[in-house]
């Protein structure tokens, strides 16, 4: 295909997108839209509302994500910020093909829509919808083991033999990092907000980004910042908008950890290594070795620190009896998913896969 193809990875939390070939997206950004009240027509319906992208400081009660746990709940949502993907792009290559990548949990209904809005609202020439986790294992480089995407709104596991998935081993989790962003900002706002107060919601990021990581041993970690006297530790500390520092409490810092033993966060199972373990377990037992070899992390959730290292020590132990586990990382794996997409676009072996206009409009004729 052209080398300019406009690619975009519209997940749950953020949306990434650019044109293929780069090493990664040219854009990133929170997948929020929030409806505004114009000043012509104040109201509560849409229709009498303004549409735009992220949180809108005056009124910021009015967002919303369009994705939510992998699934389109706001299509009007969804179009307006592919919309502003394909102005930005179009600027200097107006009759680009577009790659969108989709959600393993996607319906039929779902790629109706988006064939819709790319070819007769978008006017896009060609469209290619492309498995998201499928592209996070071209990423890599390679064609077999297990892909494990941990992202903001799921967590998916999804086993691959030479290129191809092997269906019955795909999990997906509905814990993921906006259930880590829940727990930050109720334990560290006591109040019931309804989670739309603008410097809470930043003190929760910045907590995330900053001061969280994962255990390589719970108890022993709770035992040691326990330890600490007060004010001991710079980087355990929080500034309110007055400027005082307020202390982290242990099991904030240790948050990621909901991912190794949900149920200490009253989270339904299983943990992300005992559904990588199941997930392989589904496989015929003489691919088991080779899968276990080659387990992919990718995902926002995956560059905490600590989290590949426990990862790697999880499936090592003999309750899971993967002694031979590895655990592929790339410097860019919170953009895996992207970056595959990127590969694929330029692959011949997709060609047929590509739906032009023309191939669509005469489709919805029959």
């Amino acid at each position: 295909m052209d080398a300019r193809t406009i690619v975009i990875d519209h997940g749950s939390g953020f949306v990434k997108a650019g044109l293929s070939g780069w090493n990664e997206p040219q854009m990133v950004f929170p997948s929020i839209v929030n409806y505004s009240p114009c000043r012509e027509n104040p109201g509560p319906s849409y229709a009498r509302r303004r549409l735009s992208l992220g949180i809108d400081v005056f009124h910021p009660d009015t967002f919303s994500y369009p994705i939510q746990r992998g699934r389109v709940l706001n299509w009007e949502g969804v179009e307006y910020i592919w919309s502003f993907v394909l102005e930005k792009s179009r600027r200097e290559h107006e009759s680009s093909p577009v790659l969108v990548t989709e959600s393993p949990l996607r319906e039929p209904a779902d790629r109706k829509k988006t064939l819709e809005i790319m070819f007769e609202l978008l006017d896009v020439p060609s469209l290619l919808l492309a498995d998201q986790l499928e592209m996070s294992l071209y990423a890599s480089g390679l064609l077999t083991g297990v892909v494990v995407d941990s992202g903001y709104g799921l967590t998916r596991i999804q086993p691959f033999y030479l290129g191809r998935p092997l269906r019955p081993g795909g999990k997906t989790l509905e814990f993921a990092g906006q259930d880590l962003s829940t727990y930050l900002f109720k334990s560290l706002f006591k109040d019931h907000d309804n989670g739309h107060n603008l410097f809470k919601l930043e003190t929760v990021a910045t907590t995330q980004m900053s001061k969280c990581y994962v255990p390589q041993n719970l108890g022993e970690a709770l035992d040691f910042r326990q330890s600490l006297p007060s004010g001991s530790d710079e980087s355990n500390t929080y500034q309110l908008p007055d400027g005082t520092p307020v202390e982290l409490a242990p099991m904030q810092r240790l948050a990621p950890e909901m991912f190794f033993s949900p149920q200490v966060f009253d989270l339904p199972g299983p943990s992300i290594p005992q559904a990588i373990v199941d997930s392989v377990k589904t496989c015929e037992a003489s691919l088991h070795p080779l899968l276990v070899s080659h387990v992919m992390a990718c995902g926002g959730n995956t560059l905490y620190p600590g989290f590949t290292k426990r990862l790697y020590k999880e499936l090592t132990t003999d309750h899971f009896s993967c002694s031979k586990a590895t655990v592929w990382v790339g410097s860019g794996r919170n953009f895996s998913v992207w970056l595959g997409a990127s590969v694929v676009a330029h692959l011949s072996t997709y060609k047929s896969e590509w739906m032009t206009k023309e191939e669509y409009v005469e489709a919805m004729r029959q």
